[in-house]
């Protein structure tokens, strides 16, 4: 089938099964229509809730991601003296050495 011909198969579907929708539905449609906005007005509120409730924990995440990288900041300082500490140190052992020789 053709894409031309798939979505003018899809279209009439569509059409077809919204008129049987609307043949069957219990109530009137002022009824329905009230009931959608009502359902889509729900909807919203219910994206906005969620929507702030992930920016709080996004914010969480990141004041937690700082502390977690400053931390590591701090432990990587700290090894990086250690290290030149024990270069330094075993610098001056050598030379204390090679003076000896």
């Amino acid at each position: 089938m053709s894409q031309k011909g798939f979505w003018i198969t899809f279209g009439a579907g569509a059409a077809i099964g919204a008129a049987i929708a609307l043949l069957y539905a219990p109530q009137t449609g002022t009824v329905t229509r009230k009931k959608l906005k009502r359902n889509i007005d729900d909807a919203g509120d219910y994206l906005e809730d969620a929507g702030d409730y992930l920016k709080e924990q996004a914010e969480k995440l990141s004041k937690e991601a700082h502390k977690a990288i400053k931390l590591s900041k701090e432990y990587a300082d700290n090894a990086v003296d250690a290290a030149g500490d024990f270069v330094s140190s075993a610098a001056k052992s050598v030379n204390k050495v090679k003076s000896m020789i």
